[in-house]
């Protein structure tokens, strides 16, 4: 029989990092709300979580990434909301933070979650912040949890 590496939810023991942007505050604050509610619930400590604050989204790899190399966390999470306005500067910074976030992850060999949102509405954002389906910072967190536990076993 094969073996199969999976993770469970359990975040018993774990240490957490969550980067949050403050630009549109209105949905990154539900999406911190909702990712610190699903690690509390699955049993982190709240001394094991740490929650920097940064300008925008466009600065959420870098914090990331230092915070990942660090080796004080298990997992990094990151949360933010993009919202596509009338030039293209919304496709640049979009590109660039899903980017950079992937690379933190691959650079530090810790998971580095993303969780940032890129909509072209606000409604959009709003409904993936909790209003219509489910909130996205706290399935953000549970992928943390998850690839937690999955990284111990391999």
């Amino acid at each position: 029989m094969a073996k199969i590496i999976q993770g469970n939810l359990d975040a018993t023991g774990g240490r957490f990092a969550i980067v949050a942007s403050r630009f549109n505050s209105f949905i990154v604050d539900r999406l911190l709300s909702a990712a610190l509610d699903a690690l509390e619930r699955n049993g982190a400590q709240p001394d094991d979580i740490t929650v920097v604050r940064v300008p925008g989204s466009f600065e959420i790899p870098l914090v990331a990434k230092t915070l990942a190399i660090s080796k004080k966390y298990h997992a990094v999470i990151c949360l933010g909301a993009l919202l596509q306005g009338e030039t293209p500067h919304f496709d640049y910074i979009c590109s660039t933070v899903t980017r950079g976030i992937g690379l933190a992850s691959l650079e530090s060999g810790v998971p580095v979650i993303y969780g940032v949102l890129t909509c072209n509405t606000m409604e959009q954002a709003i409904d993936r912040a909790g209003l219509k389906s489910g909130n996205e910072g706290f399935a953000a967190a549970m992928a943390a949890l998850e690839m937690v536990q999955v990284m111990k076993q391999i």
